[in-house]
């Protein structure tokens, strides 16, 4: 009875987290397929001799998954930084155990080590995957007080939802793509300005995905009860941001691979 009460919270748990704290498994998998069609050889023999046949789109759910288990709650702060609206990250207060920066640089530096093992680069190159696509999500540069919108409730077609979740799979689920079809149908970009996207520093990044992030949190309607012309007005957004998250990905894939 006591092993099936602790089976059923850790479900439970990690039902909430993977639901709660993250672009769903739909988005994280666009960003890990995105980046896997913009690695270069060289990269892609890397990653198979890290990874064997998974594939990143296949990973990229990876840091989710592990929430529940007690051997890694360490790393559940690592998905997010907090920020107030009106604050750079730079200005902001960093959390002495971690957050999204600390998590992407930390297993950038692991991948490049060469004393690093086999499985330390195995696990952290599944963590950066999923990293690079939370910094892209909005609601995990939010504010602490309502815990990156988690507790801000709102209605999504008449369904009891939260902020947070919006952005994090309800509107992407909400088109009914899967996530090669959603990958294949993002916006179409130049080779320029591919580049210009992933020139930029991880700094920038945060800078450029929290202006989003205001954006999101002072035009939201008053009465919070969403639906078509909200995810009209903001699908186009959630793709342009899917589609910086593989670029840049692979952008960072490559760098380590070089």
């Amino acid at each position: 009875m006591i092993l099936k009460l602790i089976f059923i919270y850790n479900f439970f748990l990690g039902y909430f987290l993977t639901n709660e704290i993250s672009w769903g498994k739909t988005g994280h998998r666009v960003v890990g397929e995105v980046a896997s069609k913009y690695i270069s050889k060289n990269t892609r023999t890397s990653l198979n001799e890290i990874l064997g046949d998974q594939s990143l789109a296949y990973v990229s759910t990876y840091a989710d998954e592990i929430k529940s288990d007690k051997t890694y709650f360490k790393y559940n702060v690592w998905h997010y930084a907090n920020l107030n609206l009106n604050e750079t990250y730079k200005s902001s207060y960093k959390n002495p155990k971690g957050d999204i920066v600390k998590a992407i640089k930390t297993s950038i530096k692991i991948l490049k080590s060469k004393s690093s093992t086999k499985n330390e680069k195995q696990f952290y190159l599944k963590l950066l995957v999923h990293f690079v696509g939370d910094l892209h999500q909005p609601l995990h540069l939010g504010r602490k007080e309502d815990k990156g919108g988690n507790d801000i409730s709102i209605l999504w077609f008449g369904k009891k939802s939260n902020l947070h979740r919006l952005w994090d799979s309800d509107i992407i689920d909400s088109s009914k793509f899967s996530f090669t079809e959603l990958s294949d149908n993002l916006p179409t970009i130049s080779n320029e300005k591919r580049k210009k996207i992933t020139s930029s520093s991880i700094d920038s990044w945060i800078q450029e995905t929290h202006a989003l992030t205001r954006k999101i949190y002072t035009e939201l309607p008053e009465n919070k009860n969403l639906g078509y012309r909200y995810s009209y007005e903001n699908f186009e957004i959630i793709r342009c941001q899917l589609l910086k998250a593989g670029l840049r990905l692979a952008f960072i894939l490559d760098d380590i691979f070089k």
